[in-house]
């Protein structure tokens, strides 16, 4: 008996009668990101581990429990890639794309890798679209940054969505903050899971993350960061709400947003989808002027943000908007009989090589089977060419959608059909 190979648990394959929903985001935001002056760069899929325990931090939950780590032949370890900003920034410092003082503007679309728990909206394979703008602390580019997400996501028709935003401070108000947390926290250490005891005094921010009901029952009067942020991140949170109002980006301040990689300081935001149960974030980011150093570069302060794009479907699919943009042929081309076979390959041939979508199936034989082919695959027109349409030097053409029929001379066919489709 044959061995029966099935996918692995947490990844899923993308069916043709889904790719061009993918196809049809990924297009958009490439559009989008252009548009706004970002090109795109493309990194590998997998990183030295070093790449993201250095960026990500290694206190968080990805990288102790859901980076895919591997060693080569020769002992190196590496990860397959949980996030693509630390990439991006190592790409970045290692190409040396900030030479003359430049603002670096990138976007990036591919696959990334959690060992995470499976459920609706989250599996261990995923795609995710990003874009970094590093080389300024204007915070009009947080704005900006923002703006391209939300432009996005009306461009693509959804309307069921929010925009929040906070600040996480700097380096310098965090730690008055995560004074604050621990004091308030001790009092209810026996009470909290095992990894918010351990990540109390590692990284106290983290505990605001913690998904376990009964750390979020106790989080929910913990102080805030925006109390204690210092008069330099005010003043750059509250010009980033400014440029957001020009901008006409509707946005409310939450608070409580807090960020999972150490890399964050300041500007914080999600976009937020209340349709999609608890995996409900569309995507988020904020600022990260640390980063860079990390890796080895000079002090370049940067902002981006990263959207999920099987999420993303799925808020697409709530409100009807991939309705009918399915992919269809312009022509369904029928052949009856060996010589009328000969001549269609000649005509699909030249149609496919103007841009004109054909399908042709070469083993069928009945008119009636191909035609009701035709209106399953919802072509717009038929070709129906037999030995008598040879004999008589026509080609049949049927507009699928109103039944009219018409006649065109097959020794000028190139000019007429395009004319008539």
């Amino acid at each position: 008996m044959a061995i029966k190979y099935t996918i692995p648990r947490g990844t899923f394959d993308v069916l043709p009668k889904d790719s061009y929903k993918w196809e049809i985001i990924e297009a958009k935001f490439r559009h989008i990101a252009t548009r706004f002056g970002y090109r795109e760069i493309i990194t590998p899929i997998f990183e030295h581990a070093e790449v993201f325990e250095r960026s990500v931090g290694d206190s968080s939950d990805i990288v102790q429990k859901e980076m895919y780590r591997f060693t080569d032949r020769k002992g190196r370890i590496f990860a397959l890639r949980p996030e693509g900003t630390a990439p991006v920034i190592r790409s970045y410092v290692e190409n040396n794309l900030g030479q003359d003082n430049q603002i670096a503007k990138l976007f990036y679309i591919g696959p990334m890798f959690r060992y995470d728990r499976p459920q609706a909206g989250r599996s261990r394979q995923f795609s995710q679209f990003g874009i970094e703008c590093i080389g300024t602390n204007n915070p009009y580019y947080d704005a900006e940054t923002i703006q391209v997400f939300y432009v996005f996501l009306k461009d693509l028709g959804l309307k069921n969505f929010s925009v929040e935003v906070n600040s996480v401070g700097c380096e310098s108000c965090s730690q008055t903050y995560n004074q604050a947390l621990i004091k308030y926290f001790e009092p209810h250490l026996d009470a909290l899971c095992n990894d918010c005891k351990n990540r109390l005094n590692n990284n106290p921010k983290r505990l605001l993350d913690c998904k376990i009901k009964t750390c979020q029952a106790i989080t929910k009067n913990a102080p805030i960061m925006i109390d204690y942020l210092d008069d330099n991140c005010k003043e750059h949170f509250q010009q980033v709400q400014n440029y957001l109002k020009i901008m006409k980006v509707p946005f409310t301040v939450n608070p409580h947003i807090v960020r999972g990689l150490d890399y964050y300081t300041n500007t914080a935001f999600e976009f937020i989808n209340n349709n999609l149960g608890a995996q409900n974030a569309l995507g988020g980011g904020g600022r990260y002027n640390k980063l860079v150093e990390q890796f080895g570069g000079k002090h370049t302060p940067s902002v981006g943000f990263a959207g999920g794009t099987t999420r993303l479907l799925l808020s697409m699919e709530n409100e009807n908007l991939l309705d009918g943009l399915e992919p269809f042929p312009v022509v369904y081309f029928i052949a009856l009989g060996d010589n009328a076979k000969i001549k269609a390959i000649e005509m699909v041939s030249w149609l496919r090589q103007n841009n004109i979508h054909v399908e042709f199936d070469l083993d069928r034989t009945s008119l009636k089977s191909q035609l009701k082919n035709a209106d399953r695959l919802n072509a717009s027109y038929a070709f129906i060419l037999g030995e008598d349409e040879l004999n008589k030097n026509i080609c049949l053409q049927k507009n699928l959608k109103t039944g009219e029929q018409i006649e065109l001379p097959l020794d000028n066919y190139r000019e007429l059909y395009s004319m008539n489709l």
